[in-house]
């Protein structure tokens, strides 16, 4: 068999993928969403570069064809080595079985998806091992079966691709990321909106078609199969190609520069779009959203903030008292939803010492989280912001040197840390919170005797608060004022914690017992604090990173955003705050109460000055929401905005500061005012990130910071 016959599969599998990308194109390229027309050039550019795009995406794809191929042999059924290969895949599976393996630490599907693929494995070579006069068919079927998948997928992506062109005349964004996410809400959207039975039967019988074209001219690869130094030459011929792939991708993106953007987005390889979606993490909001001019965006945001001027959110915060530098501890708790305190109708006693210490403390008993996921809750509380399209700035790349609520603190002389019982590498929260000033102290920051119990997340939380109380005793000793956020772990999937702390035993990954556990571990921590010399002069404020889950029946159901925060002043007065807020107005609060000066560019308001205008901020990655006025507005991509009355569904037995249950009416008319205003917020707020007018470090450069100091 000459050498090209070996590639048989990869090339006549590259053929059908060249077909069907061109064919894509030239649809796409017609499609009335297209409203341009092409020059020579660029007609050149898109199907030329893109075809050389094309090939280099399909080398890279082809990876786990060439790993199924190269392990293609005969050999490895031999004796002895075939029963210590199968032994070695009994004694895998009965591992991941026992569900006590690596991947139950991680909880989710992951271990049922390991033990089909391990028990499937196992059962294939059980079956090639002692049936040998049967291993040439099922080869055949298994390989056949490889090459349908491989068509099906390549014929899917196409139409994915052709079905997101007819929606929002793009190529892959980080839109279609989200659609991952939220898989419950799309495929009941497309099972409402396309006729699913007619398309997917369709699209298996052309992929059964084809694939028996591409079976028939590649099955020379099984019947004889490479030897040992023809497997080699293809490996070495392969990985080549691969090397080649991985650098030649990302220089044929830079050549989609045409002003013409159609020309751009019809070049590019939708694959290579939607990995750069998962780096980039970008929506970019001026394309997608419903806009206005910027001057008027701005305008509209000054009523909201008076002080401002031009197209910034820079203004003096004044306070007529003497500031105030104590500590501050401010712990963000992972998905503690408002409906797990008593106060808010659970009736399962799984937060007894929040429930307590609540009762003691500033209560904010309406505020709502920015978003459902931890590094939108530490985008709040950290660069009191909006949420913007996409993903958290926490995991954007330029996420250094912003105005944060730690740049205020070291301002004014503060010692600043983020505290983590994970790693910190994990949803980039070291490149953020290093990158603006803080210190790190994760994980990695703990010598074996520190750590009793730690799960895939990191130590458990008591092991984290034993670790906070040692650092700032030893900051207490510096006489400066220290600011510490700490962020916990044990309220996460898989519910792992010490046995024999609480009645709900650690090992039975239980929700109940995850909230109940991290409650435990928050009063052991503030019965060491109270200890401490330095405890009567902290503030520690605590509130939730967003709530346990975020799935509803609408885009953005609101008891599904509510969280509980309050701020804990030893030896001061209760105190509840009723009126509706954001989680990105809680800092500015904290600053108020501490009665600091500074020079903000902060979106989150102090709650208690007279110009406070009540409204909260929840979003989705692509969904960004306002409340205001008992109306829910939502700006959605392709300009899309809806609109819908706020309506109470009351609980018996709940005050009515803590009912959170709502229906969500759409509204006949829509009310201008508040679209106006939430595109305003959302609009700004974009424009400030990208055109880095929220930096910090160069602020004493800044004419307008000069100015109003």
């Amino acid at each position: 068999m000459t050498f090209y016959k070996k590639l048989s599969p990869f090339y006549n599998l590259a053929i059908f993928y060249f077909s069907i990308s061109l064919m894509l194109r030239i649809v796409l390229l017609f499609h009335p969403i297209t409203q341009s027309s092409f020059s020579f050039l660029e007609s050149l550019k898109i199907f030329g570069l893109g075809l050389i795009s094309d090939f280099f995406v399909f080398v890279i794809a082809s990876a786990f064809l060439w790993l199924y191929l190269i392990f293609l042999s005969n050999s490895k059924y031999n004796k002895p080595s075939g029963y210590i290969i199968l032994g070695f895949l009994i004694a895998a599976f009965l591992y991941v079985l026992s569900g006590k393996s690596i991947f139950d630490e991680y909880g989710g599907a992951l271990p049922r998806i390991v033990l089909i693929f391990i028990g499937l494995k196992t059962a294939l070579f059980t079956l090639f091992l002692f049936l040998p006069e049967w291993r040439t068919k099922f080869r055949f079927w298994l390989f056949s079966f490889v090459i349908f998948l491989y068509v099906l997928l390549i014929l899917q992506n196409g139409l994915s691709e052709y079905f997101f062109w007819n929606e929002f005349g793009v190529k892959y964004n980080f839109i279609a990321v989200n659609y991952l996410i939220y898989t419950n809400e799309v495929i009941g959207n497309i099972m409402q909106s396309y006729p699913v039975i007619p398309i997917f039967s369709a699209l298996f019988l052309v992929s059964g078609i084809a694939s028996y074209f591409i079976i028939k001219r590649s099955k020379n690869y099984i019947d004889q199969i490479p030897s040992f130094n023809e497997k080699i030459q293809i490996s070495v011929f392969y990985s080549l190609l691969f090397i080649v792939s991985l650098f030649a991708i990302p220089s044929l993106a830079k050549t989609e520069n045409s002003k013409n953007v159609f020309v751009n987005e019809l070049q590019s390889n939708g694959l290579y779009k939607f990995f750069l979606a998962f780096e980039n993490s970008k929506l970019d909001y001026f394309k997608f959203y419903k806009t206005m001019p910027n001057q008027e965006a701005f305008a509209i945001l000054q009523k909201q903030f008076p002080a401002i001027s031009g197209e910034n959110t820079m203004q003096k915060i004044s306070n007529d008292s003497v500031e105030n530098h104590k500590n501050v501890v401010l712990i963000t708790i992972e998905s503690l939803s408002a409906d797990f305190m008593k106060t808010y109708g659970n009736e399962n006693n799984i937060t007894p010492f929040l429930d307590s210490l609540s009762q003691k403390s500033l209560q904010f008993t309406n505020l709502y989280a920015a978003g459902n996921r931890t590094v939108r809750g530490l985008e709040a509380v950290t660069l009191c912001i909006p949420p913007t399209a996409g993903e958290s700035v926490v995991k954007r790349d330029d996420n250094k040197n912003k105005f944060s609520t730690g740049a205020v603190f070291k301002d004014k002389g503060y010692n600043v840390k983020f505290m983590y019982g994970g790693d910190a590498f994990f949803d980039n929260m070291q490149d953020f919170y290093t990158g603006n000033g803080y210190e790190i102290v994760d994980k990695s920051s703990f010598s074996p005797e520190e750590i009793t119990f730690s799960n895939v997340w990191g130590v458990c939380d008591e092991d984290m608060y034993n670790k906070a109380i040692k650092i700032m005793n030893g900051e207490a000793k510096q006489k400066k004022p220290f600011f510490n956020h700490i962020m916990t772990v044990s309220n996460h999937r898989p519910f792992t914690y010490p046995n024999n702390k609480i009645d709900i035993p650690g090992d039975i990954k239980s929700r109940d017992g995850g909230v109940k556990y991290t409650d435990y571990a928050l009063r052991k921590f503030f019965d060491m604090a109270r200890k401490q010399p330095w405890f009567n002069n902290t503030v520690f404020v605590i509130v939730a990173d967003h709530c346990a889950s975020s799935a509803g029946k609408t885009e953005l159901p609101l008891d599904k955003y509510r969280i509980p925060a309050f701020i804990y002043m030893p030896n001061e007065k209760p105190e509840k705050f009723n009126k509706l807020m954001s989680q990105i107005d809680l800092m500015p609060t904290l600053f108020g109460l501490l009665h600091f000066d500074y020079n903000s560019k902060f979106y989150g308001q102090d709650v208690f000055k007279p110009s406070y205008k009540s409204r909260a901020f929840i979003a989705t990655y692509q969904d960004l929401g306002l409340i205001k006025d008992n109306v829910l507005t939502i700006l959605s991509p392709k300009q899309q905005i809806k609109q819908f009355q706020l309506k109470l569904k009351p609980e018996a037995g709940i005050s009515p500061e803590y009912q959170i249950h709502y229906d969500e009416i759409p509204l006949k008319t829509v009310n201008k005012d508040l679209v106006n205003e939430t595109i305003s917020y959302y609009q700004s707020a974009s424009y400030v990130l990208k055109e880095k007018e929220y930096q910090f470090k160069d602020l004493k450069k800044d004419k307008l910071y000069a100015k109003i100091k």
